[in-house]
């Protein structure tokens, strides 16, 4: 950027990133690369909290964000106090929701920082005047109805509204009017426009906390917003359309559409497995909170690594090869990694698998698998075994040390010498997301995925750790969805009403099995709408 500054090394670097609108997954490339490096984030409410996740290890954050009724930093501390980080020779991303060159205060603080010598870089974000107009179905230009528009504030008084739009010229400047935070001015904006020459027919729309799970939209014309507004309690942050593209929504309101829309789902399957569950649930128009309460990892006590080393390196003896989960496929072969064991000394072995997920783990690793039960637990595994499992055949089961009895002893029970090698353990996660936490506080989840029996006890668990007295009565208020028939019994036994149970116990299943209880849910509501 050419700043001329003495001392260039002791100085850090700001970075003035804009957020996007909302949705995390609306940042930039840069933005996130800006994060990912930073040793300190200042951040303010309408960024989204998810991305902080991307943070390096011991990063600092600093919230300074302004609420309608309270402003909890002024502006020119934060100007400042951007330039103190950077003085201590700290990498800074100041991070603002929408596009920080809109009515972002950018210009102030990249100002000062261009004072103190200190090197800055302005990253743009999408705003939310476009961004948000867009998820709500409304297009803010088009071919027959707006070719300009205009992006105006509205989060002033009357007085300083009128100083500050030219009411006469901005009312019939461009097809389009855009109007960020004017929520509680709404009535006096309206006024304005009729006054100034705009047809109190003319559409409006209002769309509040666009491209997130709370996104919320109201529509009317200039003489009728302000009563439909204040009839729905309609509160900030929105962003204000007026004019003929807010037609459009009727068409396009792509994102209201998608089956789970406006719904919060509480992941708590370990971390290492929640992205693909995490993104079903964001395609179908859900937002993912993952809160993880387990964990895996491979026993540490030396009994347990010699009876699994001395049970795989058996691997010549097996005729049976069995695996009831991706955890122990994984595990299974970091175990032969380790000990170095060829896969081809199995050669003797037939593979079986519980699920489908299963099979795919060992078919991309090149192992086809025999035979899959078409009911994805052990008892599904046993009856399939039934005709083909021969009296004194060896089997080794790789599994968790929480696998049931079930197994091992039916097969035991036909004449098979079953080795059941616990090759990994399944605890309580040690860390949990504090923002997921706060939001199952404060009734703000919809919906809660159980995976296993151990997702079920161990959220029960760790909520009592947070110093939550009473957990049954926080996940109550939730809808509860269980990926098959153990885990659903499981929830039951803990004394939770189970509402989702799809007939496959696969992921792909219980997303599909969740989206379809929403849409029910929806069709019953606009039911009772009606007159």
């Amino acid at each position: 950027m050419g700043i001329e500054r003495d001392n260039a090394g002791a100085k850090g670097t700001v970075y003035l990133v804009g957020a996007g609108p909302g949705d995390p997954k609306l940042i930039t490339v840069r933005g996130l690369e800006c994060l990912r490096i930073s040793d300190v984030v200042v951040y303010d409410r309408l960024a989204s909290p998810r991305l902080l996740r991307n943070l390096k290890p011991g990063a600092e954050r600093i919230y300074v964000g302004k609420l309608p009724d309270r402003h909890t930093m002024r502006q020119e501390e934060i100007n400042q106090l951007l330039v103190d980080l950077a003085l201590q020779g700290k990498t800074v991303t100041r991070l603002k929701g929408g596009d920080p060159t809109i009515f972002g205060r950018v210009g102030e603080e990249a100002e000062l920082l261009y004072d103190n010598g200190i090197e800055f870089e302005i990253v743009p974000g999408i705003t939310s005047a476009i961004s948000v107009p867009a998820y709500a179905g409304i297009p803010v230009t088009h071919r027959d109805l707006a070719s300009s528009l205009s992006i105006v504030t509205g989060h002033e008084s009357p007085d300083k509204l009128d100083h500050s739009i030219h009411w006469d010229k901005v009312t019939n400047a461009t097809g389009t009017l855009i109007f960020l935070m004017g929520v509680a001015k709404i009535g006096y904006i309206a006024s304005q426009l009729i006054k100034h020459g705009k047809e109190p027919s003319t559409p409006v729309a209002l769309i509040r906390w666009g491209t997130r799970v709370e996104q919320e939209t109201v529509v009317g014309t200039l003489a009728t917003i302000e009563e439909i507004v204040r009839a729905a309690d309609f509160k900030p942050p929105a962003v204000i359309v007026v004019g003929d593209v807010v037609v459009q929504r009727e068409k396009l309101r792509w994102a209201e559409r998608r089956p789970l829309f406006g719904t919060r789902v509480l992941v708590t399957r370990a971390r290492s497995q929640s992205s693909e569950l995490a993104e079903r649930i964001e395609t179908l128009g859900g937002e993912a909170c993952e809160y993880p309460v387990i964990a895996t990892r491979e026993s540490a006590a030396a009994e347990q690594i010699e009876r699994v080393t001395e049970a795989l390196q058996a691997a010549e003896s097996y005729d049976w090869l069995l695996f009831t989960s991706v955890n122990g496929v994984e595990y299974f072969f970091g175990w032969l990694s380790r000990l170095g064991i060829d896969i081809r000394r199995y050669y003797k072995a037939r593979i079986a698998a519980v699920g489908p997920a299963t099979a795919a783990a060992l078919e991309s690793r090149g192992l086809i698998v025999d035979s899959i039960p078409a009911q994805f637990q052990a008892e599904g595994l046993i009856d399939i075994l039934a005709g083909e499992l021969q009296a004194g055949q060896r089997v080794l089961l790789a599994r968790g040390a929480l696998g049931r009895d079930v197994l091992p002893k039916e097969l035991r029970a036909r004449g098979a010498e079953v080795v059941d090698a616990a090759i990994y353990e399944t605890v309580v996660a040690e860390e949990q997301d504090e923002e997921a936490l706060e939001l199952l506080k404060d009734g703000k989840v919809h919906m809660i995925t159980f995976t296993s029996s151990s997702t079920v006890n161990n959220l029960i668990t760790v909520l009592k750790r947070s110093g939550i007295t009473n957990p049954l009565e926080l996940l109550s208020a939730a809808t509860i969805a269980c990926i098959g028939p153990l885990t659903a019994e499981a929830a039951r036994n803990a004394g939770l009403h189970v509402h989702i149970q799809p007939e496959d116990a696969t992921i792909e299943s219980l997303v599909q099995a969740m989206a379809a209880y929403r849409l029910k849910e929806r069709m019953k509501h606009e039911e009772a709408l009606k007159p």
